[in-house]
């Protein structure tokens, strides 16, 4: 990342970056100078870019059209003093991704077609509301502080996934419109009932157990559209291998051996993002 960009990321009221223009590293000079008030958040931004390059700031504060959930006020809001277990949990999950692609490379003669890091992870909070936890543009991931998903280091870990593969969908041309898009279509008509989706019909393709207060699976959530099925499947594939590479165990209900759209779903993400590593057999 260029100084100008990390600077413009770390950019808040009274904060001057300037003197970090003609350091050896300006982009670290300046996460130092940014986090110099808050040691114990500055030891992790500086952990997360010395081991990805990532750079940890502020998301700009604006008023965002959330679609089905309305408008909503976003403000900065900096992963220090009580909000510092995000970002303890972003760098766990950092971490986590490193191992675990590492270990899908050494089982795949290709390249793996994911990409993880560098980011620009921008923090804000959400005003009087609980969404949305995360969205990603532009390998930026915005994080909210008050996010409903954000219970813990496993939940972040897997929403991190989730928003990052919108970033490497995007990267690929908008791959899941091409590729999975006639596949998600004939299961929202297939359960689809009086201009109604209905729930139970959907569940035995639904890649995550994520539910929209009063709709469905948010992989099938009206307005949400293909790129958020091709997400949890993502999701899905990286629970299930993480099981199987950390325990040797698989899950007792592999996802692909569901209906046949799964499998169908499935090897294509595979193909395209995970180098072909599929360690998960049907029973």
């Amino acid at each position: 990342m260029s100084a100008d960009a990390a600077q413009a990321l770390l950019a808040r009221e009274g904060l001057d970056l300037t003197a970090c223009r003609n350091a050896p590293d300006p982009v670290r000079c300046s996460l130092e100078a940014a986090y110099r008030d808050a040691p114990d958040a500055a030891e992790v931004v500086l952990s997360i870019y010395d081991r990805t390059g990532s750079v940890t700031g502020l998301e700009p504060g604006r008023v965002m059209d959330g679609g089905w959930r309305g408008e909503i006020t976003l403000v900065p809001e900096r992963p220090v003093g009580k909000h510092l277990r995000h970002l303890r949990w972003v760098a766990a999950s950092l971490e986590d991704f490193t191992w675990f692609f590492g270990a899908l490379q050494e089982l795949s003669a290709d390249p793996m077609g994911y990409r993880f890091a560098p980011l620009e992870l921008a923090f804000f909070r959400s005003v009087r509301r609980t969404t949305p936890s995360a969205y990603a543009v532009g390998w930026r991931v915005a994080y909210n502080v008050n996010g409903s998903l954000h219970r813990g280091e496993k939940a972040v870990r897997e929403t991190m996934f989730h928003e990052i593969f919108h970033l490497n969908d995007a990267a690929h041309g908008g791959w899941s419109e091409a590729a999975l898009g006639p596949i998600f279509d004939r299961i929202v008509a297939r359960c689809t009932t009086g201009g109604k989706l209905s729930t139970p019909c959907l569940r035995p393709y639904a890649p995550g157990t994520t539910m929209v207060r009063g709709g469905t699976f948010y992989a099938f959530q009206p307005g949400n559209g293909v790129g958020e099925y091709a997400a949890e499947l993502a999701l899905r594939y990286y629970r299930e291998h993480r099981q199987k590479l950390k325990t040797a165990r698989v899950s007792p209900r592999p996802f692909k051996c569901g209906p046949p759209e799964n499998a169908e779903a499935w090897d294509a993400m595979v193909a395209t993002f995970f180098g072909g590593v599929d360690l998960v057999a049907c029973p």
